[in-house]
C-alpha cells in the first residue's frame, strides 16, 4: 500500500496525450483552451459617449466665464450603433449623443444630458462655464487593443469567456478534445433495475459519474455490468479499447483481494508503463490505476461502495484528467474546522463536510457524521469534501483544513 501522496507522482507521470480541435467559441462552454485567444479587434472600437449627453470641443469654452454664457449650436443627434458622423463641426456646435454612441471628430467631451440647459427655441445649449477635455468619453481600445491577449491557454471556458469572445469578434477556438471514458460496473449483485430483492444493489455508481461528465470535461460511455465471471469478457473489451477512441477505462468495484475481485489481475495481464493497487486513504483504500504501455490509455479501478467510488473519482480520476489536458494544479478552498475529529494517523482521509460562513464573513467547515463509506445520507448534506492529509490523526476545532468541491473543479479559484 502506498501514501497517497505518492500515488499523485505515479499519476503525474503517466500521460496520455490528448489532441487539440477547432470549435465555435459561442459552444466552449467548460473546455479547455489549448492556445492563447486575442482580441481581433479594439475594443470600444472607436472613442463613445459613456452618457447620453451633448458633445461638444472643449477647447470652445476655454475662455466662458459664468456671467457670460455661450449658445451652441445643436448640428444633429447620435444614436448607438448609428453611422459615423463626417459634417464638417464648426466652433460653439454641438450634437446631442446617446450611450453608445461614436463621437464624431472635433468633438472631445461630453456634457450629461442632466446638466444641460437649453435656451427658449431648443436649438441651441447654453455653456457658461469651463468644461474639462476627456469628459464621458470611453476612447478606443481602452478595454482591449488589437491582439491583446484575452484568455491564457489552459483555461476552463466559462460563460464570461464567451461573452468576451462574442463581443470582440472571436468566432473559433482551439481547445482539448473531451477525453472518452469507457465505464464498467462489476458484480453480480449489482442490477439497473429500480424494483430489486434485498441481495440486489441498484448501480448508481455510473449514474454519479455519468452525470458529472460536464463538470469534468469528459464524454461518458457505459460499457454495462460485468458479472463475477466475466474475466476474459473484460479482458478481451480492454483488448478492443487499445484501438478506439476511449482515452481512460474506469470500473467499479472488484478491485480488492476477496475471491471475484478479478479486475487487479485482468490488468496485469497487459503490459504496463505504471501501476499502482491500494492507496493508504479512506475511503476508497482498494483503488487500483494503471497505463498501457505502448498506448495513450489509462485505466482506473475503483471501489464498488458508492461513497469510495465518489471519492476516488474526485482525488484520483479528476487531478489525472485535468493533468493530462495541462490545467493548472488545484488550489484547495481553505476553511476553519467546525468541529474536531478524530482518524487514522498514516492514512489521508477525505471527510464528508458542510461549508458555510460566519456572520463576521469567516469561511468553516464541519464535518459531517456518518463518515462511513456506505452512509449516502452525509454525502447528500454534504457540499464539499475535506482532505485530511496522512501524518496526523487528530484535527481540532479553529484548525485550518483544505476542502474541495464535490462535484466540480476548484480551479476557478486558481
Amino acid at each position: 500500500m502506498i501514501s497517497y501522496q505518492t500515488s499523485k507522482k505515479i499519476l503525474k507521470k503517466a500521460i496520455i496525450k490528448i489532441k487539440d480541435e477547432d470549435i465555435r467559441s459561442t459552444n466552449s462552454l467548460n473546455r479547455i483552451l489549448s492556445t492563447n485567444v486575442y482580441s481581433n479587434i479594439n475594443y470600444p472600437s472607436g472613442d463613445n459617449a459613456a452618457f447620453d449627453g451633448y458633445a461638444i470641443n472643449s477647447n470652445d469654452t476655454r475662455k466662458i466665464k459664468k456671467n457670460s454664457p455661450v449658445n451652441f449650436k445643436i448640428i444633429g443627434s447620435i444614436a448607438a450603433g448609428a453611422k459615423p458622423f463626417k459634417k464638417k463641426i464648426n466652433k460653439f456646435e454641438t450634437i446631442e449623443i446617446m450611450t453608445g454612441g461614436i463621437i464624431p471628430k472635433g468633438f472631445d467631451t461630453i456634457i450629461p444630458i442632466e446638466q444641460i440647459v437649453f435656451n427658449s427655441s431648443k436649438k441651441y445649449i447654453l455653456i457658461n462655464e469651463k468644461v474639462k477635455k476627456y469628459n464621458h468619453v470611453r476612447f478606443a481600445g481602452s478595454d482591449y487593443k488589437k491582439n491583446e491577449l484575452v484568455v491564457k491557454k489552459n483555461t476552463i471556458i466559462q460563460a464570461n469567456h464567451i461573452l468576451a469572445f462574442k463581443t470582440l469578434g472571436i468566432k473559433n477556438i482551439k481547445v482539448k478534445k473531451k477525453i472518452n471514458i469507457l465505464f464498467f460496473s462489476t458484480g453480480n449483485e449489482i442490477s439497473n433495475k429500480d424494483d430489486i430483492p434485498d441481495w440486489k444493489v441498484r448501480n448508481s455508481n455510473s449514474h454519479y459519474i455519468k452525470n458529472l461528465n460536464e463538470n469534468f470535461l469528459f464524454n461518458f460511455i457505459d460499457g454495462g455490468i460485468l458479472k463475477d465471471s466475466h474475466y476474459k469478457i473484460f479482458k478481451s473489451k480492454i483488448t478492443k479499447t487499445l484501438n478506439s477512441k476511449t482515452d481512460i477505462i474506469i470500473t467499479s468495484g472488484a478491485v480488492s483481494a476477496g475471491k471475484f475481485d478479478f479486475i487487479p489481475s485482468v490488468i496485469r495481464s497487459f503490459k504496463l508503463d505504471h501501476f499502482f493497487k491500494s492507496v493508504a486513504i479512506r475511503p476508497g483504500k482498494p483503488i487500483l490505476f494503471a497505463k498501457i504501455k505502448g498506448k495513450q490509455k489509462a485505466i482506473f479501478g475503483l471501489p464498488g461502495n458508492p461513497m469510495s467510488s465518489a471519492a476516488c473519482f474526485r482525488f484520483f480520476v479528476y487531478p489525472y484528467i485535468e493533468n493530462i489536458l495541462g490545467l493548472r494544479n488545484e488550489k484547495p478552498l481553505k476553511a476553519i474546522l467546525k468541529n474536531d475529529f478524530l482518524k487514522k494517523k498514516n492514512f489521508t482521509r477525505f471527510a464528508k463536510s458542510k461549508l458555510n460562513t460566519t456572520k463576521n464573513g469567516k469561511i468553516v467547515v464541519e464535518i459531517l457524521k456518518g463518515q462511513e463509506s456506505f452512509r449516502i445520507r452525509s454525502f447528500v448534506k454534504s457540499n464539499i469534501w475535506a482532505l485530511l492529509p496522512a501524518g496526523k490523526a487528530r484535527f481540532k476545532k479553529g484548525e485550518i483544513v483544505d476542502c474541495f468541491f464535490p462535484n466540480h473543479s476548484n480551479s476557478t479559484l486558481v
